[in-house]
């Protein structure tokens, strides 16, 4: 690409938002995921409005220049891996947000954080769930890209269960408004529910309107430690077969040491799991709820179980589970997964993780949204060792080969990004994956939207 066509580019737009100094291009190569193909970009182009989105996308559809878009930096797949001669297209300087109480609604720009969309509307009493581990650190827009859940998603479901209607900026620089603040609407295809999880393959999306609730009651939490990793999701599978909790996290022996070295808050360092749970059920129910959990942990074989209704004693615990993924990535790098399967299959599938790490000589570290089946295997390993290194990438693909063949998903809300793309068609199936390049091909036939992610 010439520079003078880069400068056409930059005079369309106000100053600054055409960046091309060779460090700050550097800094946006990759994501959190830091894969190692990442390409050099062009330029990184950062617009604060929709029509200067539209003006990149139409001199880059013009050009044939490629297009990664990117919100925090922060996905776990590669979906915001730069690519040699493209621009990367951030959207962190939109950060716009307009709350409505009455219809509980708030139109939100990509750029803002989950957690500052969280403060945002708990100024007006309400409260946006989605609430992902990394939630102070992730934006809206990488949210919507991944369609990202998080602790609660176990009873209040993931980021399409809120978002009413978008705007989004197709390759050829159309913006298209979808749905709205509308609680119910059938009219038409369901072309918002299309874009919620693309992955930025599809169209940008600049603009969304997201569903709002009151604020979440306050939970009772119950906390309890296993000697067998086996006996703990089995208690899961229990649990969710009558009840549906708040909250229903898994930490297998690697992270709960992990976090008691960092926060030295007394964890069970002897438990081979713990399990966090709760119920944010008003009155008396929520206390019932824990008492069941409680019960079944104890049925199960816990070592040690107790319940407790201070939100800050069981936010404690809340925060532990959180700081999982920092924790591990203190020993090392880490290639992370984010597996699901169907809950009678969560036993197998843990199991199943610990023969591979076994069997390859790695340390791998599972934690879980246990509730909804969603599991993050974490491949502790040394770049600078080759054959660990090696070892580290056979175990990636063996992991996700194990969930498919159990019935489950190769990503569960982290994305397919280009590390898993590999696996997609074998969890697909043919038919599929041509619906979705079929798809892909309409909405954007000349491939600038993020090349090589996903399709």
């Amino acid at each position: 690409m010439a520079v003078s066509a880069l400068a056409g580019l930059a005079a369309q737009l106000p100053d600054g938002v055409v960046v091309t100094d060779p460090d700050i291009l550097a800094s946006y190569r990759h994501d959190r995921a830091a894969d190692p193909a990442a390409g050099m970009p062009l330029a990184v182009v950062r617009p604060t409005r929709t029509e200067e989105v539209q003006t990149v996308l139409r001199w880059a559809s013009a050009n044939r220049v490629a297009v990664v878009p990117r919100g925090a930096g922060t996905g776990l797949s590669g979906g915001a891996t730069a690519v040699d001669g493209g621009i990367v297209l951030s959207t962190e300087k939109m950060r716009d947000i307009t709350v409505d109480p009455v219809t509980r609604t708030a139109v939100v720009q990509p750029g803002l954080l989950n957690a500052e969309v969280k403060k945002a509307v708990a100024e007006h009493g309400l409260w946006y769930p989605p609430d992902p581990s990394s939630d102070e650190i992730c934006s809206i827009g990488g949210n919507i890209a991944t369609n990202a859940g998080g602790l609660c998603c176990v009873k209040y479901g993931v980021t399409t269960d809120y978002v009413l209607g978008m705007q989004v900026v197709l390759a050829d620089g159309t913006a298209v408004r979808l749905g709205g603040p509308r609680l119910k609407d059938v009219a038409g295809l369901s072309l918002t529910k299309l874009f919620v999880g693309s992955e930025g393959t599809l169209g940008v999306v600049t603009e969304v309107t997201l569903r709002l609730l009151p604020p979440q009651p306050s939970a009772c939490t119950v906390v309890a430690t296993f000697d067998s990793v086996e006996a703990a999701a089995g208690a899961v599978v229990t649990i969710t077969g009558r009840i549906r909790p708040s909250m229903l996290e898994f930490m297998d022996a690697v992270s709960i040491n992990a976090v008691e070295d960092k926060l030295r808050m007394g964890l069970d360092r002897s438990a081979a799991a713990m399990m966090v749970a709760a119920s944010d059920d008003r009155g008396p129910a929520g206390a019932e709820d824990a008492e069941y959990m409680a019960r079944v942990f104890t049925e199960a074989g816990a070592k040690e179980c107790f319940s407790t209704s201070d939100p800050a004693e069981g936010e404690a615990f809340v925060a532990a589970r959180r700081f999982a993924i920092p924790a591990v990535e203190a020993k090392g790098s880490l290639l992370l997964e984010d597996v699901g399967v169907p809950l009678p299959a969560l036993a197998e599938l843990v199991g199943g993780v610990a023969k591979i790490a076994a069997d390859r000589d790695l340390v791998i570290s599972v934690i879980a949204h246990a509730g909804d089946g969603n599991t993050h295997p974490l491949i502790v390993f040394d770049p600078a060792d080759a054959a660990m290194t090696e070892r580290a990438e056979k175990a990636f693909g063996e992991i996700m080969d194990l969930a498919v063949s159990l019935g489950g998903t190769i990503t569960g809300e982290h994305g397919v990004g280009r590390l898993k793309k590999p696996w997609l068609a074998g969890q697909l199936g043919p038919e599929a994956m041509e619906l979705n390049r079929r798809i892909k091909a309409a909405l954007d036939p000349d491939g600038i939207l993020n090349p090589g992610a996903v399709i």
